[in-house]
């Protein structure tokens, strides 16, 4: 069911920052329907460290109006994991009516980072997978739209831009996540099983091919874009005149 998204194959680098531009100016328009319809809207980027991800979200921001949407970051925090339900966090971070709550990694930690790292046992697991499909499909009944993006990045293109992050002497004091190469059998194998258990027909996956950063972007925006065009009403609402009082 997970779409491969593979929008810039024989396209120029010129052409495709315009392609690149072009959504965006789309994705502006797009984005005054829901507002004024007041849907919700959630969008995950996720995928390993190094798969180009910041560069589409940065695409994306500079797009929407920043008024009505919100990013959330979402790292391993001890105290969080501890301390009640492991999706309360998310829960806490719904968008609005009107608004788009959009997650830089998502919920979706539980069931690869942390299960890579040992942080969740079978048991957990097995429960975790419930519980994702069970919340997404509770927010599209509530009428919320979902845009699950997994950025896939080959190792060699992965190595060689963690490496350039962590020559960066701002970079690597900032990121100090532990490293996970997608040559690891273990990401591997999570990552089957998460596309396997997650990838719905209310909430499918779009995979999307980041060898190279500008054409993963392009590939997101329109993956944002027709998931946006099919599920928001794209007239306005119709305006109610004042009702005539009898004499």
């Amino acid at each position: 069911m997970a779409e491969w998204i593979t929008e810039c194959e024989g396209l120029s680098r010129d052409s495709t920052v315009e392609a690149l531009t072009a959504l965006r100016a789309q994705l502006r328009d797009l984005q005054l329907p829901q507002i004024v319809h007041g849907r919700r809207a959630i969008i995950l980027f996720e995928g390993p460290d190094g798969a180009g991800k910041k560069y589409a979200l940065r695409q994306l921001s500079a797009a929407f109006d920043p008024c009505h949407f919100t990013v959330h970051s979402t790292m391993y925090e001890r105290r969080q994991s501890a301390e009640g339900h492991w999706l309360a966090r998310f829960w806490r971070a719904l968008p609005a009516s009107g608004s788009t709550a959009i997650f830089y990694r998502s919920w979706y930690r539980r069931v690869l980072d942390d299960r890579i790292l040992g942080r969740t046992d079978d048991v957990a697991l097995t429960r975790s997978f419930d519980e994702i499909n069970e919340f997404e499909a509770q927010q599209r009944d509530y009428g919320t739209l979902i845009v699950k993006l997994f950025f896939d990045v080959p190792a060699d293109v992965q190595e060689k831009r963690l490496n350039q992050r962590a020559a960066d002497p701002w970079l690597s004091v900032m990121r100090n996540d532990e490293r996970i190469s997608v040559r690891d059998p273990a990401f591997q194998r999570a990552l089957e099983d998460m596309r396997r258990h997650t990838d719905t027909r209310w909430s499918p996956w779009y995979v999307i091919d980041s060898s190279d950063e500008v054409e993963a972007a392009v590939a997101a925006l329109n993956a944002i874009a027709e998931a946006w065009s099919r599920a928001i009403p794209a007239e306005p609402p119709h305006l109610v005149s004042e009702s005539t009082r009898a004499a």
